[in-house]
C-alpha cells in the first residue's frame, strides 16, 4: 500500500479512500495542476497482462463514454512499477451516502442520475456489469457520476464471459458468464430498493421482500412496480436495457413518490 506524502510521479499520496480486491484509490495531489484527485491503482500481484487489459479498456471507453454522469479518466499512465488511473475527486459514493438518512425528493432526483449514466452506457452498447452503489460518486450539489468500466462488455449479440460483479448486486444469469442489458437492469433494481427500503432483498428476490412496506410508504405504486420488475429473476420479464427503463421512470416521474417522509 501507498502511504500519506509518498510521491509517485507528478502525485503526492494524502489518504486511502477504498482499497478493493484488484485495485485501491488514493486521495492524492496533483503537484503539476495543483488540485486534488482520486487515482485507481492496481495491486502489485495483479500487474501482468491478463488484469491490465481490464484497466486499459477501462481508461479507453471512459473516451468514449463522455457524458455529466459518466465520471472521466483525466489520465492512464505506467509509473515506474504502477498502472495508475487519475480521475476527478469526489466527496463520497452513493454508499457511502446510503448510510445516513436520505429524503425521498434527493433519492429521486440521484434516481434520475442513475438512468441518464446507464442508460447513456447502454446508448453506446456497453453492459457496465457492476453497477453498485460504490461506483456512483457524488459531488457537489449531489452530482452523481458512474465509474469504473472494468468489467464492462459490449453487448454485441449473446456475450460469453467469466463471472463478473459485486456479490449482493450481480445478476443471476451475469453470475454465470452470461451478463447481458437486463444485467444492468437487474442492479440498477437493487440499488433503488436499497436506496428507498434501506435494505437490500435477499435470494431469491421472491416478492414482497423485506423493506417492502418502507418502499410503500415513500413511493407510487408505479415506482414500486418498475423496482419490482428490475429484479425479476428471469431477465425476459424485465426491462430490455436501461434506455426503456429510464423512459419508464420519465412518464411517471411526479409523482413518483408517496410523500417525502426521509
Amino acid at each position: 500500500m501507498l502511504k500519506a506524502r509518498q510521491k509517485l510521479g507528478k502525485y503526492r499520496i494524502e489518504r486511502r479512500l477504498a482499497n478493493g480486491p484488484l485495485a485501491a484509490v488514493y486521495q492524492a495531489y496533483d503537484t503539476v495542476h495543483g488540485m486534488r484527485v482520486a487515482l485507481k491503482i492496481p495491486h502489485r500481484r495483479f500487474m501482468d497482462d491478463y488484469f491490465l487489459q481490464d484497466y486499459r479498456k477501462e481508461a479507453r471507453l471512459a473516451t468514449k463514454l463522455e457524458h455529466p454522469c459518466i465520471l472521466p479518466i483525466q489520465n492512464a499512465d505506467f509509473i515506474g512499477s504502477y498502472f495508475v488511473i487519475s480521475m476527478p475527486l469526489g466527496e463520497e459514493t452513493l454508499g457511502d451516502r446510503l448510510s445516513r438518512r436520505i429524503s425521498t425528493v434527493k433519492a429521486l432526483a440521484l434516481t434520475e442520475q442513475i438512468f441518464d449514466a446507464v442508460a447513456h452506457a447502454h446508448s453506446q452498447n456497453i453492459i457496465h456489469c457492476d453497477i453498485k452503489p460504490e461506483n456512483f460518486i457524488l459531488f457537489r450539489e449531489d452530482r452523481l457520476r458512474l465509474t469504473d468500466f472494468g468489467f464492462a462488455k459490449l453487448g454485441r449479440g449473446r456475450i460469453d464471459a467469466s463471472g463478473s460483479g459485486t456479490v449482493g448486486y450481480v445478476a443471476p444469469e451475469q453470475a454465470m458468464g452470461r451478463p447481458m442489458f437486463q444485467s444492468d437492469v437487474f442492479s440498477i433494481g437493487l440499488v433503488l430498493f436499497r436506496m428507498f427500503a434501506g435494505r437490500l432483498p435477499r435470494w431469491p428476490y421472491d416478492w414482497p421482500p423485506a423493506g417492502t412496506a418502507r418502499l410503500r410508504q415513500k413511493l407510487s405504486p408505479a415506482m414500486i412496480r418498475l423496482i419490482r420488475r428490475a429484479i425479476e429473476v428471469d431477465p425476459e420479464y424485465r426491462f430490455h436495457d436501461a434506455m426503456q427503463m429510464q423512459a419508464t421512470f420519465k412518464r411517471m416521474r411526479n409523482p413518483a413518490a408517496r410523500k417525502d417522509v426521509g
